[in-house]
């Protein structure tokens, strides 16, 4: 063993001297001995291979060097002090690798030792080694054997309770050595005691324990300090760490990194940003440039705030300081960008890793599923199963996959992950709770269920999955039923319980019993957590009752960002864009910062109205603000442009793009499609692709309404397919509606009933109406008869339904059953939706409504329409008389065509704009031939540019042309 350890010119002293040792007792030996350890080089070399040996985990043979010298020269006064370091480099590495067997043999060895067990040093190390070994009791055992204990060992024993999270034990501790000794806490002992008391949240006894600071001198210490700044942060005083840390004299990178953790765990993410920017302007020399525990302090804030720009910066300080070969930082780094919707980034990052733990695959699969990614989800999955790697999937890689599981096609993947948690007995109730929310999503509800009934020990949080997931399920009235049996079972509902309630009741439209559990909220304070708040406005704004909300929401008194960005968006989905922009303007007034949400609400509201002047200012808004790099802002930018019928615009804002998420090809592709420019949606959608981005149902819904605008029926079809066969997707109602209409406008109504029937669901109101639609168009009476039977059943309260069947019969001159219809409709109190138009004119907004009088007044329209119809009747245009849908005479039908809105909203638009000015009129139905020919020749006569945005798509009519070529 010698000759691994000294080198060769000592071996002969060392033999010598252990030949002595066994032979005889002879004073020569003694001082052989003494003379190798009084070689401080000898010594030196000793040592240094001891800790060689417990640096590579050779813990036994450094051991049993040491014990032969430990049995040898305990008379040796000259060995003691290299045997005693020896010994203390062996437990530090026994601690550090927690082999506690090794320790034991250690404290073994000591205590046999009569001069070893009574070496400070070496019972304090003991105390320490079983503290990092997870065994605080033996480090307790070993203190109460001490005759006299110093400040050291006290510190040890309560550093062990310390490491191992045993405060209370600490506090006791604590008290006893103050109370029992006449030792005073120094700076070793009071980290330790703060961050007791703040483990336990007390924080009576941390004040004291700061008072005893303070009294003791100690207040300037800086490890003092740095546990100080920690306590007030975790309790939420977040002004007192600050003050603390401001008069701290001395700071180092622990100290910068307890701050910005305090502002970032207490929500102060912006003053974290802001503190970590002057850490690395003080520390300009390189002492405060950010270490692992910065990076990955910061990462998460970034991921939180969505602050993908800050993350990619850190990111960079990462990489320049070498932090990115940690698997802390990597792991930290991508879960930042999943967070931030840049899941390629953290893909990057997650290939390029070749130290990856499950930590990193549960990152990536919550990335993926959060991101709706099933395929991508399940793909990692896979891999991840079929042990690749070596990582085996956990509770947690389960949990984070199991969110992605919302609608039947995944039964299946389900199912999967049940099989798989159920074989490796992960016994984990929010993994149950999971499941049941999931299979409830997914239709499943006897699986639902049947998980349910298998947990033991039912909680409020297994009740609430399953009350949850029948809210969001096809029959929401079976949460009402569940919550009544979680009554009866002796538990309480909580916040979630009457929040999922309240959801189950917005989807049945049910007023009544919403009330009743508003009512159960009030009766039980309740009202006045946010969470609740929410739910209760939410449940108000699907119902329609915005008197309510605004009531409710004007009772509150301090509305946060989150309470106005749901009103507001509930005045968007009621179909009040006007109210909801006016709540943005008051909001922005209040001072309150409009975030992400906020916008793309404002961005959906000017998609709803005929100004693309406010849309353009909201634009200038998310630039000003920065707001524009965040990839939902530029789609909703993308989609509003491309709504108010500004597709240059859009396609500019997409190509301005940065980083292109799926969601903004998606939204550049669905504008080409509304603007009928197949050509340029297929292009997009094969580019897409070659960027390595995977089309989803929002994709194909986009370029199917590319070929539907365009005539495309071949290529229609073939997207239809190819989205099944090269996908695996599964066509919605969208899809199956865009292509019906697709072969119904192109007079291949047989074919496309056809495609109705093989649905694999049945088919909405929105699809037979719109077969009903082109059965009128092609005056295809007995199958236009066939669909309106169905649709009477369907809904029978529908206008638009009868209305459509009436219109038919007019163009084929039945006028009885025109009469009968009609009757029908006077019977049950249904009025059909009158045509109206708006158009924008120096910031305002002037409607129009068929044959009604216009705000400028009617005279001005009809004399510059008259003008207007003869120049174009020179160029061609005849009205369409079959297009009137009531028995008159030819000349009143003429004068009832003149009256369309817009025609009006046109002609207006001419009266009150400068030549050359583009027109942008909106319609809420579908343009009429006559008022299509007529806007053709009137953007030839009058050289203007006439974009008119209908019910279907946009058509931009410029020199007697239309972009849909005549085709829509």
């Amino acid at each position: 063993m010698a000759s691994v350890l000294l080198p060769l010119p000592q071996l002969s002293v060392l033999f010598d001297y252990r030949r002595s040792r066994k032979e005889s007792s002879f004073p020569r030996a003694v001082n052989n001995s003494n003379a190798i350890l009084s070689n401080s080089t000898n010594a030196n070399h000793f040592l240094r291979r001891i800790s060689n040996f417990c640096e590579t985990g050779d813990l036994d043979k450094s051991f049993r060097v040491v014990q032969e010298f430990a049995g040898d020269d305990e008379s040796s006064s000259d060995a003691f002090p290299l045997v005693r370091e020896a010994l203390g480099l062996l437990l530090q590495a026994s601690g550090k690798r927690k082999d506690i067997e090794m320790g034991r043999k250690i404290h073994q060895l000591v205590s046999g030792s009569t001069r070893l067990r009574n070496d400070d040093i070496l019972c304090t190390r003991i105390i320490t080694m079983y503290a990092m070994c997870g065994s605080p009791d033996d480090s307790r055992s070993v203190f109460d054997a001490l005759r006299s204990k110093n400040l050291f060992q006290w510190n040890a024993v309560i550093s062990s309770y310390s490491r191992n999270e045993l405060y209370y034990e600490l506090l006791e501790m604590f008290i006893k050595m103050i109370s029992k000794t006449d030792l005073l806490p120094d700076n070793f002992t009071f980290p330790c005691v703060i961050k007791a008391c703040a483990g336990i949240s007390d924080v009576g006894i941390g004040l004291a324990v700061h008072g005893l600071v303070v009294k003791t001198g100690l207040m300037e210490d800086l490890f003092v300090g740095n546990a100080l700044v920690s306590f007030y942060g975790t309790h939420g005083f977040v002004s007192d760490a600050l003050k603390l840390f401001d008069i701290m004299p001395e700071r180092n990178l622990v100290s910068w990194n307890s701050m910005i953790r305090v502002l970032s765990d207490n929500g102060f993410s912006e003053e974290s940003f802001l503190l970590l920017g002057e850490m690395m302007e003080e520390g300009d020399d390189g002492a405060f440039m950010p270490d692992v525990a910065t990076v990955v302090t910061v990462l998460p804030v970034c991921a939180r705030e969505r602050e993908i720009g800050v993350g990619k910066g850190v990111h960079g300080w990462a990489v320049k300081l070498s932090l990115d070969n940690e698997l802390v930082v990597n792991n930290a780094l991508m879960d930042m960008y999943c967070k931030c919707g840049c899941i390629t980034d953290a893909q990057m990052i997650f290939k390029l890793n070749n130290n990856k733990n499950v930590v990193s695959w549960n990152t990536m699969v919550g990335g993926f599923s959060a991101e709706g990614d099933i395929h991508g989800t399940f793909d990692l999955l896979r891999q991840m199963l079929a042990g690749s790697e070596d990582v085996k999937a956990d509770e947690v890689t389960i949990l984070n996959a199991v969110p992605v599981c919302i609608d039947e096609s995944v039964l299946p993947s389900l199912k999967e992950l049940h099989c798989y948690s159920l074989k490796q007995e992960f016994v984990y109730d929010e993994l149950a709770n999971a499941f049941i929310s999931s299979y409830a999503k997914c239709g499943s509800l006897s699986y639902a269920q049947c998980v349910f009934h298998g947990i033991r020990s039912k909680t409020v949080n297994s009740w609430n999955a399953l009350i949850g997931g029948y809210a969001q399920s096809s029959d929401p009235r079976l949460s009402l039923d569940a919550y009544l049996q979680m009554k009866v079972s002796g538990l309480l509902p909580d916040l979630f319980t009457v929040s999922s309630l309240l959801s189950a009741c917005s989807k049945l439209k049910s007023l009544r019993l919403g009330k009743e559990v508003h009512g159960f909220i009030i009766r039980n304070w309740l009202e006045r957590d946010l969470f609740v708040y929410l739910s209760v406005l939410s449940f108000y704004i699907h119902c329609g009752e915005l008197c309510t909300v605004q009531v409710l929401f004007d009772a509150m008194e301090d509305n946060v960002l989150v309470s106005w960005n749901t009103v507001i968006t509930g005045y968007l989905q009621n179909g009040f864009p006007e109210r909801a922009l006016g709540l943005f303007r008051q909001m922005v007034l209040y001072g309150i910062q409009p975030c992400g949400i906020s916008m793309m609400t404002v961005f959906g509201a000017c998609s709803l109205l005929p100004s693309l002047r406010l849309g353009r200012e909201a634009h200038a808004y998310a630039l000003k603000h920065l707001l524009e790099d965040n990839a939902f802002i530029a789609c909703s930018i993308i989609d509003m442009y491309a709504k108010n019928g500004s597709i240059s615009q859009s396609s500019k804002v997409f190509n301005g793009l940065k980083e292109k998420s799926a969601a903004s090809w998606n939204a550049m592709i669905m504008g080409y499609g509304i603007h009928g420019r197949a050509k340029e949606a297929i292009k997009l959608f094969e580019e897409m692709q070659r960027t390595g981005h995977n089309p989803d149902d929002l994709t194909f819904l986009g370029v199917l309404t590319a070929c539907n605008h365009s005539g495309l029926i071949h290529e229609g079809l073939r997207y239809l397919d190819q989205m099944k066969s090269s996908f695996g997707l599964k066509p919605n109602l969208k899809h199956y509606a865009c292509v019906i209409d697709m072969l119904g406008r192109a007079g291949q109504l047989y074919k496309a009933l056809k495609v109705a029937a093989e649905m694999s669901e049945e088919p909405d109101v929105g699809i037979w109406n719109s077969l009903l639609s082109w059965c009128r168009i092609h005056q295809n009476l007995e199958m236009g008869e066939k669909v309106a039977a169905k649709l009477f059943v369907l809904e029978s309260e529908r206008p638009d339904s009868y209305v459509l069947l009436s219109n038919l019969y007019a163009g084929l001159g039945k006028w009885d059953d025109v009469r009968k219809v009609r009757q029908r409709m006077k019977e049950m109190s249904l009025r059909k939706d009158a045509g109206c138009s708006w158009i924008e004119l120096n910031g305002k907004v002037f409607s129009f409504v068929a044959c009604e009088s216009s705000p400028g007044g009617f005279e001005e329209i009809k004399s510059l329409w008259s003008i207007l119809e003869m120049k174009i009747w020179k160029m061609g245009y005849r009205p369409d008389t079959s297009l009137v849908q009531h028995d008159l005479s030819e000349e009143e039908k003429i004068v009832q065509l003149r009256g369309h809105s817009e025609k009006l909203a046109i002609t207006y638009g001419l009266i009150k704009t400068s030549e050359g000015t583009t027109l942008r009129v909106y319609k809420n139905l579908r343009i009429c031939v006559d008022c299509h020919n007529a806007a053709k020749l009137i953007s030839k006569v009058m050289e203007r540019e006439i974009v008119v945005r209908d019910n279907k798509r946009f058509h931009h009519f410029k020199n007697g042309f239309c972009s849909c070529g005549d085709y829509w």
